[in-house]
């Protein structure tokens, strides 16, 4: 009898999480090549609109397509450089552990649909005709919601500046959470973004996450298993 002995797997390239950050990137400085007035017109046409015409009701907008494609479109459009770098350090502190164990197209999907939710759900509870959200905030919150389930104890590595050194140290995962949570805070008050932080992208994208990471430890278990030859 032949049995097949499992063998230690290299590790998978990681693409999906560098793919984003990129676009995430070009998409703001094209967005910042143009006039303030065609940046202005931009973010109307593709950012999400809460609300809608004034006594029209919270569902009438969503009878156009377009603006359901809204809520994929406004992950790409940032307000200025701190609210596009947050959103990137963290993308690739979550994204690329996220990646590895959820692969690719699972962590795209969770990413696209945790965003979008997020949004919707922005929209929906702020509900003001003339409020734009705008970011990846949400489809970050998802990550760090969907990796904060799968690993709740998990130690993140990462580079910090000690005096004129930089050092790579690992940090527990819920430290990071909170040092997220904090930043958020503090765009919220400070800044050309004062006072216009989306709370309720950021809760709905972190719930997501969660459940969707709950609903796919299965398959996740799977991959895993299937990576490492058993």
């Amino acid at each position: 009898m032949f049995v097949s002995v499992p063998t230690r797997s290299q590790a998978s390239l990681r693409w999906a999480t560098p793919l984003l950050a990129a676009l995430l990137w070009a998409a703001f400085v094209w967005a910042l090549s143009r006039s303030d007035a065609s940046q202005r017109a931009l973010m109307l046409e593709w950012g999400a609109l809460a609300g809608g015409a004034p006594g029209a009701g919270p569902w009438a907008p969503w009878a156009e397509p377009q603006q359901w494609l809204r809520l994929f479109t406004a992950l790409f459009l940032h307000a200025d450089w701190a609210h596009l770098l947050g959103n990137l350090v963290f993308l690739l502190i979550f994204g690329l552990p996220a990646e590895r164990v959820m692969g690719p197209w699972r962590f795209l999907a969770l990413f696209f649909l945790g965003g979008a939710l997020a949004n919707l759900f922005a929209v929906l509870v702020i509900g003001a005709p003339d409020r734009l959200i705008i970011g990846a905030s949400g489809a970050v919150s998802a990550l760090i919601g969907a990796y904060l389930a799968l690993f709740p104890q998990a130690r993140l590595g990462v580079v910090v500046p000690l005096g004129l050194f930089l050092e790579f140290v690992r940090a527990p995962a819920s430290l990071l959470i909170g040092v997220w949570a904090a930043l958020q805070i503090v765009f919220a008050y400070i800044g050309p973004a004062f006072g216009a932080v989306a709370w309720a992208a950021h809760a709905a994208g972190f719930a997501f996450g969660i459940v969707f990471a709950i609903a796919s430890r299965g398959a996740i278990a799977r991959r895993l298993r299937r990576l490492k030859g058993y």
